[in-house]
């Protein structure tokens, strides 16, 4: 397992993670369940309602006075929204709350098949019951290892999210070529693989090791690539969760885009921003985009 803490670089500033220490929620237990995987609650609290596999947040939505919405890393998954007008078929690996399909649906109603693979054998009831997801008759989900899967199936996607972890991290077979291999075997031509990984903050220090190791891996496989910095993730996290202006701990989302085609925003770009602030008004989607870095 890849544990994010391991790759940070910088140590926190002692007076903010005294703040988030001693930070206690009044957690309220809706549901409790212990799978072959994970030991998982279902809690709301003061900030929102959320799901823990053992103590991490894996999935939920935030409700508060400063922010409203998915736990904000997911909005970057939107982002195909700007690279491409049609979308038929695609693949979430890492269901989480469901709203990342719903979400989607929103954007392109055109979707034909959207195939959904999650190793957790509560998460479709998690996310129906306390989250509002529906499976509906395009939808279809898969109980298997996604690797496994990814054997298994002869299809191919126009976008394909992975959006994979545990109370311990990332599963290293996620950052692996045979992995990458499969992933580009179901890929058509013209799409979208996004993956959410993490690494320190200070992506150009010497002692970067696991984003020099992941821009080497997607880059010599993909012939386009953009990455995003999760600098709106963070502000959203520690100012909702905390109350903290800043990030405190040097760990971050990195959100990866990468197709066997050109990156590229659409002419009517500008337009679809308008689309995407009507529909999505909780998001701010400049911050977003101006959190690419590559």
């Amino acid at each position: 397992m890849i544990i994010p803490e391991t790759f940070a670089i910088h140590k926190p500033k002692d007076k903010l993670l005294k703040i988030i220490n001693n930070k206690k929620f009044n957690d309220k237990i809706l549901f409790e369940v212990e799978s072959y995987f994970h030991n998982i609650t279902i809690t709301e609290n003061e900030i929102g309602r959320f799901i823990h596999y053992n103590d991490t947040y894996q999935a939920g939505i935030i409700n508060t006075p400063y922010y409203k919405g998915n736990l904000p890393y997911i909005n970057y998954f939107l982002l195909p929204y700007f690279y491409r007008n049609k979308i038929d078929n695609v693949l979430l690996i890492g269901l989480g709350t469901g709203q990342i399909v719903n979400n989607l649906f929103k954007l392109f109603p055109e979707i034909k098949r959207f195939d959904i693979c999650d190793i957790e054998e509560n998460i479709i009831y998690l996310a129906e019951k306390f989250f509002g997801f529906k499976l509906n008759n395009k939808s279809n989900f898969y109980l298997q290892d996604a690797l496994v899967f990814l054997k298994s199936i002869n299809k191919k996607y126009d976008l394909i999210i992975v959006d994979v972890a545990n109370n311990d991290g990332i599963d290293e077979r996620f950052l692996s070529e045979e992995y990458i291999n499969l992933i580009k075997k179901h890929l058509k031509k013209s799409g979208l693989f996004i993956s959410n990984l993490c690494s320190s903050a200070d992506l150009n220090h010497k002692k970067n090791t696991i984003y020099k190791y992941i821009m080497n891996l997607y880059s010599k496989n993909f012939n386009s690539i953009k990455v995003f910095k999760g600098n709106y993730s963070d502000k959203i996290y520690y100012k909702s969760f905390f109350d903290i202006d800043e990030r405190v701990i040097d760990i971050t989302n990195l959100i990866i885009i990468s197709s066997p085609s050109n990156i590229c925003y659409m002419k009517d770009y500008q337009t679809k921003i308008s689309i995407f602030k009507k529909i999505f008004p909780n998001i701010d989607i400049n911050a977003i985009i101006n959190d690419e870095v590559i």
